[in-house]
């Protein structure tokens, strides 16, 4: 079972910290560490925007991430969500274990 860190941006931190605590809660990250601001300048239908946006690092297992996924899209306030998922590599043994156990 291999794990992930999967980066979601919000447009505040109070909706980020709601689906934060919705992703541990159902089991489906293990922890979510809410960075601090960040500034998105990006392009969205055909404008370039740039705003103040909360970044998440969501801790999750490969098995749970497809779940992950839907949640976020089904309770995230944008059309098209950032998820992106990097696979953790390496890591101390006993934290991925407690991640795994966390996310089942």
């Amino acid at each position: 079972m291999s794990a992930y860190v999967v980066f979601v941006t919000f447009p505040d931190r109070e909706r980020a910290a709601a689906v934060a605590r919705t992703l541990v809660e159902e089991r489906l990250a293990a922890c979510v560490n809410l960075l601090g601001d960040v500034r998105s300048i990006y392009r969205w239908q055909d404008a370039v925007h740039d705003d103040a946006e909360v970044l998440c690092a969501i801790k999750t297992t490969s098995e749970r991430f497809e779940a992950l996924r839907a949640r976020v899209v089904a309770l995230h306030p944008y059309d098209v969500p950032e998820v992106i998922a990097l696979p953790i590599v390496e890591g101390h043994a006993p934290y991925l274990d407690w991640l795994r156990e966390s996310s089942r």
